[in-house]
């Protein structure tokens, strides 16, 4: 996953395709492609600015560049 502004997100082609899901809370909007169902992202409840991208949904993407962050419970 990486996160990104909500402005910064452009759903290129299969939008029509995703379908939206709310676990408990209500507040972070989950959304997964109704016809793999694959996990594409998600609006975040702590930071409702900002979407988490599962980084394979990305075409052309060098997954080798990316320098990922541990983010602890306590920094949640």
């Amino acid at each position: 996953m990486v996160r990104c502004d909500q402005n910064d997100l452009e759903i290129q082609t299969g939008e029509e395709l995703l379908t939206e899901y709310r676990f408990n809370t209500n507040v972070a909007t989950h959304y997964f492609c109704g016809r793999c169902g694959i996990y594409t992202f998600h609006k975040m409840r702590k930071l409702p600015d900002k979407y988490a991208i599962n980084t394979g949904c990305i075409d052309n993407i060098d997954l080798s560049v990316l320098r990922p962050t541990l983010i602890t419970a306590s920094q949640t």
